[in-house]
């Protein structure tokens, strides 16, 4: 660990801001946008913990640990939340574990209002597959927003290179839907970038990955991709949606 990030994680442990409005957040997002776009993953990690402090946290849909780990050596401790939808592949709940067993990070999952028995009463059976746009903000858009109040920032693993949705992305930007700083350190990455920091750090990755499921939600909704394939292709397949409403 550097010094710059062993300060980090220093100020992060004891670290306490002060409630900021949503303008001051948004002044602090003009001033760090463009002066963070080309400066690498852990200095954009540690920009948001030191200006942050434990207001801010980690994000991670377990399909790599990749975002887990760059944080961890920033900022030990910090808080990474996931959502566990309640229809999660059994191999993305045992990554969640592996990186609570052997990060040092605080993992904290965050489950829906209604359970999934409560949702089918509810909206009827497999709204996954009657009304998919419902499903996602019921078990995944409301329950991380309700998630992310007593937070001023979040980090996401976004990247531009994923889909045409997430090209124009931001390194550091306004939610305006949730009032939160939305950080991407990884935005810049390619998907040689990712591979290359997963093989030179020993980086957990969901063996959903090596099964041909390079993009994983939950499972009524994933689908194995054939080689050559958009990456993306196996999510919704068959429909017309692209995104679970997070990041839109």
């Amino acid at each position: 660990m550097t010094a710059q990030s062993t300060a980090a994680a220093r100020a992060f442990r004891g670290s306490h801001t002060a409630d900021r409005s949503p303008e001051e957040l948004r002044e602090i997002v003009s001033h760090a946008g463009a002066e963070l776009e080309l400066a690498p993953a852990e200095d954009i990690i540690e920009w948001a913990v030191a200006t942050f402090g434990e207001k801010f946290c980690v994000t991670s849909s377990m399909g790599d640990a990749v975002l887990a780990h760059l944080a961890a050596t920033v900022a030990p401790g910090v808080d990474v939340v996931f959502l566990d939808t309640g229809y999660h592949f059994i191999e993305t709940i045992g990554t969640r574990d592996a990186v609570a067993a052997t990060m040092d990070v605080n993992l904290v999952t965050v489950t829906p209002e209604l359970s999934v028995a409560e949702q089918d009463e509810q909206y009827g059976k497999d709204l996954w597959r009657t009304d998919p746009d419902t499903c996602c903000a019921l078990r995944k858009v409301k329950p991380l927003a309700d998630s992310l109040a007593n937070y001023d920032a979040w980090a996401t693993g976004l990247r531009r290179a994923e889909t045409h949705n997430r090209v124009t992305a931001p390194v550091i930007g306004w939610d305006a839907k949730k009032g939160k700083v939305k950080v991407s350190p990884i935005a810049r990455w390619s998907d040689e970038d990712v591979e290359r920091y997963i093989a030179e750090n020993g980086v957990l990755v969901n063996p959903l990955v090596h099964d041909g499921y390079p993009s994983i939600g939950c499972w009524p909704c994933t689908s194995r991709v054939a080689p050559g394939e958009d990456p993306r292709s196996g999510r919704w397949a068959g429909q017309n949606k692209t995104e679970c409403g997070i990041h839109t």
